[in-house]
């Protein structure tokens, strides 16, 4: 009978070490997909910010939706005025938010 107990405790004992385990794999993975996943994206959300923080009139810019215009104003922090094509008329104002891409008249 002093056998079973002790074998029963240190069975008890090596589950206490396996679930540990267990629970230091899940950390770890929990972990590696925060650095894989949340981590570039929030470095893409910076980027994004760094380049319309310093858009200006002028700027050529591309939309999310595909347009291609010219910045002609700047109203205040969260909105535009864009100019499409040719034709001096076509003036949109519009979300900062819905530009994905800056060129700047030099480059």
């Amino acid at each position: 009978m002093g056998i079973l107990l002790e074998e029963a405790a240190e069975a008890s004992g090596a589950g206490g070490i396996n679930l540990f385990s267990y629970l230091l794999i899940w950390v770890l993975m929990i972990a590696l997909l925060w650095f894989l996943m949340l981590r570039p994206q929030n470095k893409e959300k910076k980027r994004i910010a760094a380049m319309l923080s310093t858009l200006e009139a002028g700027d050529s810019v591309q939309t999310t939706s595909g347009f291609f215009g010219t910045v002609i104003d700047i109203v205040d922090n969260d909105t535009v005025i864009v100019e499409f094509g040719n034709n001096k008329n076509c003036r949109i104002p519009m979300d900062k938010a819905a530009i994905s891409k800056v060129e700047k008249p030099g480059e």
